[in-house]
């Protein structure tokens, strides 16, 4: 039975978010259980894809990547995918008619990733776009249950808060991305001399997408506003730590909230959600 294999497919999306963030399946599983299954399978497709142009430098990066968008659309034309993590989030695409516009701008983003090592302001708005506001889009037409005005309503301020993870991202992994992949995100930055004017400067740009993605959660139906809320917190206190850091000593640690803390953060997040106080 092909219900057997999509259970299988589904287990696989979430063996893989758990694998690779705790944060992201915190949140998951703060969602109403109706979502569980779609959002692991959209972050299952996203993993994989990043892991392609990030992790695999011993093979054909462009290839993979090629042959995994062909099987990507493939598999939602076909509604199966022998890849159980393209079968999982092919059923996510068809039951919430995601948009193949969405997955193509995430892609190009990835495929960014293959060739250019620093940015300009066009390229670096194009990739937050691609790699990060699109897959918050995702999420928002799996929250919103085909309910057309609600996501229209709610699209600026999701694609604001994938924003704000993707920068805070940037941040944490400046020291990686730079010495391990050659890569700088962020335009006009002379990592050789990355000063605190800079820093507060990216700072100040972040800040602006938490405040403008905070006022689109307080607007979600609950079943979802919950989870979100709580991935929200746990990146704003990882922003708050990043932010106490000189921007000398960016380059010297990856910053990280430790679990008991996060601990923490989901306890006061779900007072505050109990009691309508957000």
């Amino acid at each position: 039975m092909k219900q057997l294999f999509d259970e299988v497919s589904i287990a696989s999306s979430k063996l893989t978010t758990r694998a690779y963030s705790t944060s992201f399946s915190l949140g998951i599983n703060c969602l109403h259980g109706k979502f569980h299954d779609a959002i692991y399978s959209i972050y299952g497709f996203v993993r994989f894809a990043d892991e392609i142009v990030d992790t695999f430098h011993e093979y054909d990066k462009a290839e993979l990547l090629e042959e995994f968008r062909r099987d990507t659309y493939r598999a939602i034309e076909r509604r199966i995918s022998m890849n159980p993590i393209l079968n999982s989030f092919q059923q996510v695409v068809n039951d919430y008619n995601i948009d193949d516009e969405l997955i193509d701008c995430f892609l190009k983003s990835m495929e960014m990733d293959l060739a250019k090592s620093e940015h300009n302001l066009q390229s670096y708005e194009q990739y937050i776009l691609g790699s990060a506001e699109v897959v918050g889009l995702m999420c928002l037409r799996v929250f919103t249950e085909r309910d057309e005005k609600m996501y229209q309503a709610l699209k600026p301020s999701a694609m604001r808060l994938g924003s704000a993870f993707q920068k805070v991202n940037f941040l944490r992994d400046l020291k990686a991305d730079y010495q391990t992949l050659g890569r700088v995100y962020f335009p006009q930055i002379d990592m050789k001399v990355f000063s605190e004017i800079e820093k507060a400067e990216i700072e100040k740009d972040i800040q602006k997408d938490f405040d403008a993605a905070l006022e689109g959660i307080k607007e979600l139906p609950r079943s979802s506003r919950f989870g979100v809320y709580v991935a929200y917190v746990y990146y704003l206190r990882l922003f708050k730590k990043i932010k106490s850091v000189p921007s000398y000593d960016i380059m010297k640690q990856r910053i990280r909230v430790p679990n008991y803390q996060k601990m923490g953060l989901l306890a006061g997040s779900f007072l505050k959600h109990s009691f309508s106080l957000l």
